[in-house]
């Protein structure tokens, strides 16, 4: 059985998005006619998770209720009295917590199709105080292939996979980890090296969709994506 509790990041202000953010928050950006942190909400919802806090702006709660209600579960908007960082808004998020379990934690602003019921498998099977979802990196640059002798022997367009893996965003917390969190602050340079340090952070490999949005074409993107995609939920 899945978390029934889970932490969304949904302070980001879009700057980047400009013009194309018409004014809204970053989660809040509508990716074919819904709020993009909608469809995660979906996802989550199809997970089981049955309750959703939203570490969100101070004065944007209200919006976020009004936005993200009838999707069928708790939304509880929580609003920082000032920028926390991502780790010091999870922290603060997890006072509203009603269970003391795990729970899953992500940020607001990006498309996944990782697999929630397999991702907690996983996170109970390692044993972990924490696990991050992890995604391989690929070049965004074709390859020109050399000889030996310094020559070129060929060019490749497809992007490579490359060996190295990246942070997707998406984690399940223990209580454990949660108290360890900062009050403010990035939980990637403190409470997640810390973890790694002593063998408690697993990672769980994503090879399916990412998509951030953070760019006007970003944005283009998933839209396409997700109008093209009508099952990707699924």
């Amino acid at each position: 059985m899945t978390p029934r509790e889970a932490i969304i990041l949904a302070g980001g202000k879009a700057e980047r998005l400009g013009e194309a953010a018409k004014g809204k928050p970053k989660p809040l950006v509508e990716i074919c006619g819904r709020p993009l942190v909608a469809h995660q909400i979906a996802r989550l919802g199809a997970a089981g998770v049955e309750r959703v806090i939203l570490a969100c702006a101070a004065g944007r709660g209200a919006e976020f209720a009004s936005a993200l209600g009838g999707l069928g579960l708790e939304i509880v908007p929580v609003e920082e009295p000032e920028p926390l960082g991502r780790g010091g808004g999870i922290r603060f998020a997890a006072k509203e917590l009603k269970e003391r379990g795990a729970v899953f934690a992500m940020n607001g602003d990006e498309l996944l199709d990782v697999d929630l019921g397999r991702l907690y498998a996983a996170h109970v099977a390692s044993g972990a105080a924490a696990t991050v979802t992890v995604a391989p990196l690929v070049s965004p640059f074709g390859l020109v292939e050399l000889r030996d002798d310094g020559f070129v022997s060929g060019f490749s367009e497809e992007a490579p996979r490359l060996p190295h893996w990246v942070n997707v965003g998406l984690y399940v917390l223990e209580p454990e980890a949660l108290e360890r969190f900062p009050e403010r602050g990035d939980h990637e340079r403190t409470t997640f090296p810390e973890l790694a340090r002593e063998g408690r952070l697993f990672a769980f490999r994503h090879d399916g969709i990412w998509l951030t949005v953070n760019t006007p074409k970003q944005l283009q993107a998933a839209d396409a994506y997700v109008a093209t995609h009508p099952d990707w939920l699924e």
